[in-house]
């Protein structure tokens, strides 16, 4: 096959996570459309998610591990240079960077070499860009102003940037809901012995795991138990909340799980317990296999997906009071849960991988 255009996408890494989903869900995508795709990472490139195998992969693996002023200075040198390279060698159409380090760097990168781009964020800018230091916040400004497109899952980003007086001015915003991701088929074969409570997400502060561990002991449900799905560097944290907490045997930190649709499909509810997001993908996904959902109603995305009491229940961010209840509520209700679960499915007609992507692919090749 005669490939039409070259992509490029470029992320910090490949590994977990809802950004890199979504990225490796859009390369796929596009190398079916017939471009040519290159995966470019700033840090580890082993892909978590499937990737067409046409897609090239390259990895920078130039993590730093000296924080000092030279080194960093000498690290940043050799980053632009190598990024510099692959896009004179590869000649890109078209460069599409996720996440506020990648964006920066391949911004800076396709400017210097006059490569069109396009940047994304994924998660509210105020654990983002408005966190960068002043000479940091005026350098990312001046890169996304110069992008084709700033593109933000969820509305209420685009405020969040525009709070930020470097980023007030700007207009390039494209907002694109991620898509709804595809999964195989599930089991029928259980994958827990309980009945459970699912939720899932890196181990972060940003996941708000700790709230929902604090919320589940407060419910004293005997017969349910409580297992979280992802990894981060919040582990041994929890290990130890959970250890103090007297929950070991019912709370259960599962890892990374491949086959996420099992236990969607067979957990009793589903609980987004995040202090802050973008637009959470976990919460697409679980509503997409028909899981009751609780979210919290925090900044950005949960109140883009959720109409409270008709397909989930959105409840106060960082209250541990109000997501227990709302948690015993979905659980002691059946009729409630059935109306959300069968209404949660609707967002797989909302948010199909083709509605979302065709809104990419229009995007891209208006500046291709």
């Amino acid at each position: 096959m005669v490939r039409k255009y070259k992509l490029i996408f470029a992320i910090n890494s490949l590994f977990g996570g809802g950004a890199e989903r979504v990225i490796s869900n859009l390369g796929n995508y596009f190398y079916k459309k017939g471009f040519d795709v290159t995966m470019v990472c700033l840090n580890e490139a082993k892909p978590a998610y499937h990737l067409e195998k046409g897609i090239k992969i390259i990895s920078l693996v130039t993590n730093i591990r000296n924080q000092s002023f030279f080194f960093r200075l000498w690290y940043g040198g050799v980053t632009l240079f190598k990024l510099l390279f692959i896009l004179i060698k590869e000649k890109p159409s078209c460069v599409i960077s996720f996440m506020t380090s990648a964006n920066i760097w391949m911004g800076l990168t396709c400017n210097i070499l006059r490569t069109p781009y396009l940047v994304s964020e994924r998660i509210t800018p105020d654990y983002t860009v408005n966190q960068l230091n002043h000479f940091l916040r005026w350098l990312s400004a001046r890169v996304y102003s110069k992008s084709k497109a700033i593109v933000v899952p969820s509305k209420g980003m685009v405020d969040g940037f525009r709070k930020n007086k470097s980023f007030s001015a700007l207009s390039n915003f494209e907002v694109i809901n991620n898509p709804v991701s595809q999964f195989s088929a599930a089991c029928t074969e259980r994958v827990y012995p309980r009945k459970f409570i699912l939720s899932v997400g890196r181990l972060d502060h940003q996941k708000g795991f700790d709230l929902l561990i604090q919320a589940f002991k407060r419910l004293e449900m005997k017969d349910v138990d409580l297992l979280i799905s992802g990894e981060g560097g919040e582990r041994k944290n929890l290990e130890k909340q959970i250890k103090d907490l007297d929950l070991s045997d019912r709370v259960k930190l599962i890892g990374y799980q491949k086959n996420l649709q099992d236990y969607y499909r067979q957990a009793e509810m589903f609980v987004l317990s995040s202090r802050n997001e973008g637009y959470p993908n976990v919460l697409v996904e679980a509503m997409s296999l028909g899981c009751a959902c609780v979210a919290t109603d925090c900044e950005f995305g949960p109140s883009d997906i959720i109409e409270n009491e008709e397909n989930g229940l959105l409840v106060k961010a960082n209250n541990i009071k109000y997501l227990s209840e709302a948690i015993k509520r979905t659980m002691s209700d059946p009729a409630l849960k059935i109306k959300m679960s069968v209404n949660a499915q609707l967002i797989n007609q909302t948010n199909s991988p083709e509605n979302t992507f065709a809104k990419w692919e229009k995007l891209i090749l208006t500046h291709v």
